[in-house]
């Protein structure tokens, strides 16, 4: 039985009413994000049609989800709104916080012993708060929300940038900060800017080694990492027809990576099959008896030009297997061209290492597909040239390929099987905690991110992203010029041998089998529960409220850095080891920018402290800067931002000081979490004026004792030499934005109007 079917059954009693009223105002068929989006507004029935890339809007998600990493600072911050209980179906899991290392048993029971004080905070909160709580080991969050939690035509946000997969059971599910999280568990309203559309028309029907992670390589390759922003993504066609759930979620999973608000598909019989196999026969019902809502009207199918911002066709057909990267998730080459690009741009062809799992290609499916080629091996006697590692998404799925005999099919090659967490794909991996010498090298794997140091910490690693299949055939020939449509390997006995497309196996023929998935109910009453954080913990901290902005002028602030290019969240902090101290602000405040290449000496982590001339550590010259009463303000390149959710990266510079960011451009989520933090965030009117801030500038930001949305603010420059520049900038504050950053952040908004 599923979860939450009530609130679901009322999501669907409702739906129709809504649905028609969005038809009258906007005067036209709907596509099905915006039946989605009209039936979810806060405010009920539509009474007006929202400008896409316009209009602010106000929402009602029906359900929360967090990540360890992400919900103790969301959850702190919930803990200061005064509410006794969250007003929507929420829950906590714990995936991030568990390193890979030797093997799931091993890292599993390491994990806990480790982060046992975070563990036991997490599951307290959540017993007090009426917050379902997935233990260590039961899953990736995307992956256990895929199985447990989505249903087409609903409506979720995540404090996680992938919180996106869950539209491959057609729901819009969002990536947030923390203080969003907890608009939506303290009952308020969620906003949004109203997205604008992306259609991708999918036809033909794939074959062979083309999977569906080839699809958003492939998108991926054409929108780029920033082509998607403020843009909901919407599949459709005979293509998406003919593809699997859990294909349909790696899809919008890596819709992360082209900046997308999220992605997801019409409901369709793939949705039905995958219910029940979950053991949601009940959901599957409901949404069959609501299936025209659940799918964009007639006439979008027959003009999708007419309705969608963009329109982008690819045939299923032809579309080939691709391998994205190295170093951004939008670098995309076909198969049969890795060969001659690999060596044109120098990469290491030597495999050294290949993983498959992750929230993005992890399901029953994905396991199956390439256990079919680990089996191959076994048949036509190869080894693997690389080192091979598999991590299950849930432990619903690591049971049942257990059971089916599948991990015997990849340890026969050599593969090593993680926990069911997260692991190498957001940085938990000790692959160097021997002190090895950290070289250049190739690694390839099915996860969705490739950044600089992502993986393993190492710089020098070219990380390459394509199907678990694709991956296993590689680490097969430890060769990543390697094409298996076309190339044959040499097995132990000298003689060449090719290997067979992948087969693979959409559900369980014996269905799902796990004795205990891993979940913890909350108390039906947890008033009488005790959330205990130590004072002097390392791990955990009690929010003290950011002071308010009352000021109709900033002066005197100084340059902390200017970042050169790329700058992403993992940049702006990093994951990897920093996890540990994701619920203690002022400790985890110390990755605050290093891995952001300073634009004057293009270095890391060594910027000038204007008040010394000397340089130093970009934390420390905030640190001081704060402690002399000095505001200080970043600038940064385009799509600044860019990755993941973890409004770490916004609450870091905020606790050091730093008054505003100035970019030009920055990434969605990004923007939000510096906004419900209390910053200002700029971009500039005229992007050569980056060219103008110098690294011993003083700045000061005029006009906001007239703030409003729309009209933009005046950069004013002091240069060394004393002479003054100025210029405007722009913001897409609006005027309940603009309340958040005078209060000093939405979460004293919150408390303020709780306490009222």
């Amino acid at each position: 039985m599923a979860f939450d079917v009530d609130m679901i059954r009322k999501v669907y009693e409702r739906a129709g009413a809504r649905i028609d009223a969005a038809r009258t105002v906007v005067g036209r068929p709907l596509t099905l994000a915006e039946k989605i989006l009209y039936t979810h507004l806060w405010d009920g029935n539509a009474t007006q049609a929202f400008g896409r890339g316009v209009d602010y809007v106000d929402f009602a998600p029906d359900r929360v989800a967090m990540q360890d990493a992400t919900a103790q600072m969301a959850l702190l911050q919930f803990m200061q709104a005064g509410k006794p209980k969250v007003s929507v179906p929420s829950t906590v899991h714990c995936d991030h916080l568990i390193q890979a290392q030797s093997g799931a048993k091993e890292d599993l029971a390491r994990a806990i012993g480790n982060n046992s004080e975070v563990f036991d905070f997490l599951a307290s909160v959540s017993n007090k708060y009426g917050i379902g709580f997935w233990k260590p080991g039961a899953g990736i969050i995307h992956q256990v929300v895929l199985e447990n939690y989505a249903f087409p035509g609903g409506m979720m946000i995540g404090t996680d940038s992938h919180t996106v997969n869950a539209g491959g059971l057609g729901m819009i599910a969002i990536g947030v900060g923390g203080a969003d999280a907890v608009d939506v568990m303290s009952g308020m309203a969620w906003e949004l800017k109203f997205p604008k559309l992306i259609g991708v028309k999918l036809t033909g029907k794939m074959s062979g080694w083309t999977t569906p992670k080839d699809v958003i390589l492939k998108v991926a390759g054409i929108l780029t990492v920033k082509g998607g922003t403020g843009a909901i993504v919407e599949y459709f066609g005979e293509g998406a027809e003919s593809m699997s759930c859990t294909g349909k979620g790696t899809i919008c999973n890596m819709g992360a990576e082209i900046g997308a608000t999220t992605s997801t598909f019409a409901f369709d019989d793939s949705m039905v099959r995958y219910l029940e196999a979950t053991d949601r026969a009940d959901v599957a019902a409901l949404a069959k008896a609501q299936a025209p809502h659940l799918r964009p009207d007639p006439e979008v199918y027959e003009n999708p030009g007419a309705f969608y911002d963009q329109l982008i066709e690819i045939n299923l057909s032809e579309l080939e297997p691709h391998l994205n990267g190295p170093f951004t998730p939008d670098r995309a080459t076909p198969i049969s061209q890795m060969k001659q690009m690999a060596k044109e741009n120098g990469w290491p062809m030597a495999v050294e290492v290949g993983l498959i799992g992750s929230c993005t290609n992890s399901s029953y499916e994905d396991m199956t597909s390439a256990a079919s080629i680990a089996r191959q091996a076994k048949e036509k006697n190869l080894k693997a040239k690389a080192e091979f590692t598999i991590t299950p998404g849930s432990e619903l799925v690591r049971a049942t390929v257990e059971r089916d005999g599948y991990l015997k099919d990849f340890e026969t090659i050599g593969g090593v099987v993680l926990a069911n967490a997260c692991g190498p794909c957001i940085g938990q991996w000790a692959r160097y905690r021997h002190g090895e010498e950290q070289k250049e090298n190739t690694i390839v794997h099915s996860f969705n991110r490739n950044f600089a140091k992502r993986a393993d910490g190492n710089p020098k690693t070219h990380a390459f992203v394509t199907s678990p299949a694709m991956v296993t055939a590689i680490a097969l020939a430890g060769d990543l010029g390697f094409n298996p449509i076309t190339d044959t390997l040499t097995n132990e006995n000298g003689e060449q041998v090719k290997l067979d497309p992948p087969s693979a196996v959409e559900l369980p023929p014996l269905g799902f089998g796990c004795d205990d998935p891993g979940y913890q109910a909350p108390a039906e009453d947890g008033s009488g529960v005790v959330v205990e954080v130590k004072p002097d913990s390392k791990r955990l901290q009690l929010l003290t409220p950011f002071k308010t902005n009352p000021e109709a002028e900033l002066t005197g602030l100084k340059l902390l850095i200017k970042a050169k290019g790329k700058c992403t969240t993992d940049h702006i902090s990093m994951a990897g080891p920093w996890l540990r101290f994701r619920g203690h602000l002022d400790n985890i405040s110390d990755n605050c920018l290093i891995g952001a290449v300073n634009a004057y000496n293009d270095e890391t982590n060594k910027v000038k402290n204007q008040m010394t001339g000397a340089y130093g550590e970009v934390p420390a010259t905030a640190r001081a800067y704060k402690e002399a009463g000095i505001g200080s303000i970043v600038v940064g390149d385009e799509n600044y931002g860019e990755g993941s959710s973890r409004e770490h990266a916004a609450m870091e510079p905020r606790h050091l000081g730093v008054r505003a960011v100035l970019v030009k451009s920055f990434a969605r989520i990004h923007e939000t979490n510096l906004k419900k933090q209390g910053m200002l965030a700029l971009t500039f009117a005229n992007p050569a004026d980056y060219e103008k801030i110098q690294e011993d500038d003083t700045i000061g930001i005029l006009g906001l004792d007239s703030f409003a949305a729309g009209k933009p603010l005046t950069i004013r420059l002091t240069h060394k030499d004393g002479k003054p520049e100025s210029f405007d900038v722009n913001h897409t504050f609006n005027e309940n934005q603009i309340a958040w950053y005078r209060a000093g952040g939405a979460l004293n908004l919150i408390r303020l109007q709780q306490a009222n």
